[in-house]
């Protein structure tokens, strides 16, 4: 049996992910890797680190799926320092395509693939798919809660499953490679509240997009993954879909004051996410979970549009899910909303395509 660093053999890579002493980590959700291996014995080690802030929660464990030939073969949390993975055993030489990515998201937890061990160094990168987009949002595109039906629980890493949201299916459906920069409770200007005396400014998408992304752990307990600039050049969509205003309507609510910050702020992060994406074309969407202010989204894209003279820029109202149905964790979509969402989009991306 041979080891396999992640620099050493073909691999695609899938969304941001950063090499740091050997070891290809992994943060915001949907991250990984795909490739194709011919051999009898494939075996993965994943090391994993506790988030900083909430050191030894189980709810914060990193959540890994390993997929052979599109079936889901490994399910884990990466509870411990080090964990190994057999992906594939078998008495004959076969060739598999293989995927592993994380099913958590960015905040609470991180892991590694520290290497692979296998029985020979047939290694292939995964094939390019036909389109590549960006989905940029909060915890919806992350897929937070939808393994647990009980709308009165809170926050897990065990319960997030971002194959079952709306933006990774939509992705698939168009056959394309995705990169997600998405994290739970952040907004344009304000992440979630409860109190409307309370403006969360440290939970706002737009401060972090040019970096790695946001987790309370760090790398070597000094590096913050903040402090990582993303290279652009690494992942240029032809199509980039933004799904922020959820939390942004807790502190906004009816007021126009503040929807007109909402709307102002949206309008220069769309700046900054064209500066990074010369030619994607950008999709502003929201409605899953509520579209108070879809209509500032609205005008967001239209003085963007007028002042800019870009014409890729359009919006969508994405289908709201429906309570009397039901809800998963925190009052979220269950994964039939998320379905019903990604229809209605990739129905209207193929206008675009």
């Amino acid at each position: 049996m041979m080891t396999n660093r992640l620099n050493q053999i073909e691999v695609k890579h899938i969304g941001r992910t950063h090499f740091y002493q050997d070891v290809l980590w992994l943060i915001l959700s949907g991250s990984g890797v795909e490739f194709s291996y011919t051999g009898k014995e494939l075996a993965l080690t994943i090391c994993g680190r506790e988030a900083a802030l909430n050191a030894e929660v189980p709810e914060n464990y990193p959540r890994v799926a390993v997929y052979v030939n599109d079936e889901r073969v490994v399910d884990t949390l990466v509870d411990c320092e080090k964990k190994e993975c057999v992906i594939l055993h078998s008495t004959e030489e076969q060739t598999v395509d293989v995927k592993i990515i994380k099913l958590s998201e960015c905040a609470m937890s991180m892991c590694g693939i520290r290497q692979i061990t296998s029985d020979t160094s047939q290694f292939c990168a995964g094939k390019e798919r036909a389109y590549r987009m960006e989905f940029i949002g909060d915890s919806i595109t992350c897929g937070y809660g939808v393994d647990d039906e009980d709308c009165e629980h809170h926050f897990s890493t065990a319960t997030e499953d971002v194959t079952k949201a709306f933006a990774y299916k939509t992705a698939m459906a168009l056959d394309a490679d995705y990169s997600m920069f998405s994290t739970s409770g952040h907004g344009i200007i304000s992440g979630y509240t409860d109190d409307l005396d309370v403006k969360h400014t440290d939970q706002r998408i737009p401060d972090r997009y040019t970096t790695l992304g946001l987790c309370f752990d760090t790398f070597d307990g000094t590096l913050q993954t903040t402090d990582v600039a993303w290279d652009f050049e690494r992942f240029q969509p032809d199509l980039i879909v933004i799904n922020l205003g959820t939390n942004d309507d807790s502190y906004c609510q009816d007021m126009e004051e503040r929807q007109m910050e909402y709307k102002d702020a949206y309008k220069q992060f769309l700046h900054l996410v064209r500066s990074r994406n010369a030619k994607a074309h950008i999709v502003c969407v929201l409605g899953l979970m509520g579209n108070r202010l879809y209509p500032f989204v609205c005008k967001a894209c239209q003085e963007y549009a007028q002042e800019t003279g870009d014409q890729r820029i359009s919006t969508f109202e994405l289908p709201e899910q429906d309570g009397n149905v039901g809800y998963v964790a925190d009052y979220h979509p269950m994964e039939c909303f998320h379905q019903k969402a990604s229809d209605a989009l990739v129905a209207y991306i193929k206008t675009l395509l």
